[in-house]
């Protein structure tokens, strides 16, 4: 008989795992914990992260200036809300109506010159800001989403870090390290689910292949050959009975029903599929919280609103990089693809249907909710026609919810005309330091993976805004 030797690779690939468990991104595994009856516990904690793809503007949203000139402040006028004292856009009628439920931060602030989309999304979605990169040169830092996967990987799902809608277009909205897990590896980084041509709003919706398994009796066959060649090649010591308990994992995830069963939105029933919208963002929402439920750790989702009825063409994932004329995206403050008046109610029906939904679940314990842009917009409105607003780092607001977050409250505070923070400023170290700390992720766990030890964050939690 011939001696063999089967590395953790080789027995996945003969048992038809190798290339879900081992080589696709994003489908990295924690060790399962079972209850008393083999079925898996209740999943850990997540992150639902919307990202409003070329940053809306603060002042029309969410840090409105009504006593402003008419220069500033723009054509809206704000709302009161369920928190008293907290006033938001008034086409925000149902987001008004949960404001108990979230923090609103008026303060988020890039440091330093960056005015780009690629700059200030890469250093947003990496949590850091020193060491900033130019645009077409990157670096290895890893995103959100990547060290989420790491440190707290899914014990039911195949998939641990996703993301909704990859941006696409012109190469500015994409930071440089989306597709690759950074110097984490392209184990950490996302899976992609759907495209502007294939979004869950659409009634021929394809998921991700990462869920095929081909045939079953032939994947149980290779199963049952897999556990007889272990007990021959395989000792019984401890190094042995971990790959045995490691290829069982696989195993599971692989087969478990939930991770498949989370993109049949068509088990939703009609009412909450319409309260979040037919759209690609409300849809999109439906599905991130499907995912969560089945085990997904973190899941960001493009605020792409999709294209307006009446327009031939419009943004493919940046429906917030309101130029208005100056770059041939019309009215800033108008109902086309790059205006406030067909994008905010579709963000106000879709956000305001996730929190309401996260509650009545019971899920908001256990579910982190953030949403923002890579940064806000020109508090001045740009002297052209069609109006718009350009780019503005400086300043700009964000929501977050949920795992501990307080609601009903506004953290930070800009100038009168929304230029910069006059208090708590918030830069992206921070918000990723709360973001993990909600998560239970340590901050102070050195990364290796390069031989270099370097901190998850150099940032510190806001415990203000912890309940």
């Amino acid at each position: 008989m011939h001696n063999y030797e089967l590395n953790r690779r080789q027995a996945l690939v003969a048992a038809g795992m190798g290339a879900m468990s081992l080589n696709m991104p994003g489908s990295v595994m924690g060790s399962d914990s079972l209850n008393a009856s083999g079925n898996a516990v209740a999943a850990e904690k997540s992150c639902i992260f919307v990202l409003l793809c070329g940053g809306p503007s603060h002042v029309d949203t969410w840090d409105m200036k009504p006593d402003a000139p008419t220069t500033i402040r723009g054509p809206y006028k704000p709302i009161s809300t369920k928190v008293p004292g907290m006033r938001i856009n008034e086409m925000h009628t149902q987001l008004a109506k949960v404001t108990d439920q979230f923090t609103l931060i008026n303060s988020m602030t890039h440091p330093g010159g960056i005015s780009n989309h690629f700059d200030a999304m890469h250093n947003l979605l990496s949590g850091q800001s020193e060491g900033r990169v130019q645009q077409g040169v990157s670096d290895d830092r890893p995103y959100l989403g990547s060290f989420v996967a790491k440190h707290n990987p899914s014990k039911r799902n195949i998939v641990s870090n996703a993301w909704l809608i990859k941006c696409v277009g012109r190469p500015v909205f994409c930071a440089p390290n989306i597709a690759i897990g950074g110097y984490l590896g392209s184990a950490y980084a996302p899976v992609f689910v759907g495209s502007a041509k294939n979004h869950p709003a659409m009634d021929d919706f394809t998921p991700p292949p990462i869920y095929e398994l081909g045939d079953a009796d032939r994947l149980a066959q290779r199963r049952k050959l897999l556990s007889s060649m272990e007990s021959k090649v395989l000792s019984k010591d401890a190094a042995g009975t971990d790959w045995t308990d490691l290829r069982e994992k696989a195993y599971d995830a692989m087969t478990r029903p939930e991770g498949r069963e989370a993109f049949n939105l068509n088990r939703e029933p009609t009412k909450i599929r319409d309260q979040y919208g037919r759209h690609p963002l409300g849809q999109n929402l439906l599905l991130a919280r499907r995912m969560v439920e089945a085990g997904v750790r973190f899941v960001t989702v493009n605020g792409w609103t999709g294209q307006a009825a009446h327009e031939t063409s419009g943004p493919p994932s940046s429906s917030w990089d309101m130029h208005g004329g100056n770059m041939g995206m019309g009215n800033a403050f108008g109902d086309g693809s790059y205006g406030m008046g067909f994008c905010l109610p579709r963000l106000d029906q879709a956000l305001a249907a996730l929190l309401s939904d996260l509650k009545e679940r019971g899920m908001m314990e256990n579910t982190l909710v953030v949403v923002t842009g890579e940064f806000g917009r020109t508090p001045k409105v740009l002297t052209q026609e069609p109006p718009g607003r350009q780019h503005w780092p400086k300043c700009f607001s964000a929501i977050m919810a949920g795992a501990g977050i307080a609601g009903g409250q506004v953290y930070g505070k800009s100038n009168k005309h929304g230029e910069y923070p006059t208090s708590n400023p918030v830069r992206p170290e921070e918000l990723a330091a709360t973001i993990y700390h909600a998560l239970d992720i340590p901050l102070n766990e050195p990364q290796n993976n390069t031989g270099i030890s370097r901190p998850i964050t150099t940032g510190k939690p806001i415990m203000e805004l912890f309940g």
